[in-house]
């Protein structure tokens, strides 16, 4: 049944492991916490490294993602314009050191732009109220601990996120 109240409302799924992945979740979170919604996010399977104290394991990687735009934040202007990922083939990707480089640019990229951190946008969810829950069953399957993630969250089934989250406006991510 739609209320009233989950016009007010905004409830996220997150399942991706990457960095470019964790920010599109934040980033409507915080934007809805701040218009005075009711955020709930439910982290799942890889999304569990979205919430963890540590985001060293939070990379970009192009590979197998065509869609994701690439430009070198450094150079000369016209090599910046460039897409990296739809001129260079697939294969180049698989290389050693690809993701990191794709991760260092993507950084460099949102740090030119003065764009925050990861870590300082998960805090800016929780200092607006956003209630993050960590699915409790991957959790123990992955092997994590509690204290693996940053204060604030709380540990859940899927079954209780969806008993307590709103009818409408539920992205999955």
């Amino acid at each position: 049944m739609i209320t009233e109240e989950s016009f007010g409302s905004l409830s996220v799924i997150h399942s991706k492991g990457t960095l470019d992945w964790a920010y599109p979740t934040f980033i409507l979170a915080s934007t809805a916490a701040a218009m005075d919604k009711k955020v709930e996010l439910f982290f799942t399977f890889y999304g569990l490294k979205a919430v963890l104290k540590s985001t060293d394991g939070l990379k970009v990687s192009p590979l197998g993602n065509p869609g994701m735009v690439i430009h070198s934040p450094i150079g000369p202007e016209w090599f910046k314009k460039v897409d990296l990922n739809s001129v260079l083939p697939g294969l180049v990707w698989t290389l050693p050191g690809m993701s990191m480089l794709a991760t260092w640019g993507f950084k460099k990229t949102l740090e030119l732009q003065g764009q925050v951190s990861i870590k300082e946008l998960r805090a800016l969810c929780l200092e607006l109220g956003v209630k993050m829950t960590v699915c409790q069953m991957t959790m123990e399957m992955m092997g994590y601990r509690e204290e693996d993630f940053i204060d604030g969250v709380e540990f859940a089934g899927a079954a209780t996120y969806f008993a307590n989250t709103p009818q409408v406006q539920t992205l999955y991510i």
